[in-house]
């Protein structure tokens, strides 16, 4: 059986190769290329929608709740020493990131091209961003929370983990986005 952190790691490895595909968007901006803008409507809903409300809403809503509530590992410490503060307030910077692309793509697909460079600088923060928030749930929280969770806990969570993802954007929507990441990949990534 899967453990509920692997479900979260296999969709570290759906989210990365869109940040990859961010950077190489980004550069291609700069060199004065044309993207098409539907493709950074579709990576911000990607965002949106895989990333933030469902990737992160287990996260926020059930993982680290989970570690909270048994005192892992942050017992004694304040807010700002707290681990899991620190990853909700990147979730938060992130989503002002997105909004800031999101709106900058709107002014682009206007005709505004001046608005490209609001939209680099802030998916580059986005995607440097994220990259680091995901190396330490990965490295460091996810292995926490294997090592000292109880067994009832990580399979409580996993189905709680399924159900958000129902809730929020079914099944047949969760791979269409791994579907939409891979086609980018292909188009951005494999030249």
């Amino acid at each position: 059986m899967i453990r509920s952190t692997e479900q979260l790691v296999d969709e570290h490895r759906t989210i990365k190769p869109v940040l990859k595909i961010i950077d190489k968007i980004c550069e291609r901006l700069e060199s004065g290329e044309d993207i098409d803008p539907r493709h950074l409507e579709q990576i911000v809903e990607f965002i949106r929608i895989f990333a933030d409300k469902t990737h992160h809403g287990k996260e926020e809503d059930l993982l680290f709740q989970a570690m909270e509530e048994a005192s892992i590992p942050n017992k004694g410490k304040s807010d700002e020493e707290n681990v899991f503060y620190a990853l909700l307030l990147e979730h938060y910077v992130g989503r002002d990131y997105v909004k800031e692309m999101s709106d900058a793509i709107a002014k682009y697909g206007s005709g505004d091209r001046g608005a490209l460079h609001r939209f680099i600088d802030n998916a580059r923060d986005y995607a440097e961003l994220l990259t680091q928030h995901i190396e330490k749930e990965d490295d460091i929280v996810y292995l926490i929370a294997d090592t000292e969770l109880s067994e009832e806990k990580k399979r409580g969570l996993l189905e709680e983990f399924k159900r958000v993802e129902n809730e929020r954007l079914g099944i047949r929507r969760y791979e269409e986005f791994q579907k939409l990441a891979e086609h980018l990949e292909q188009v951005y990534l494999q030249q």
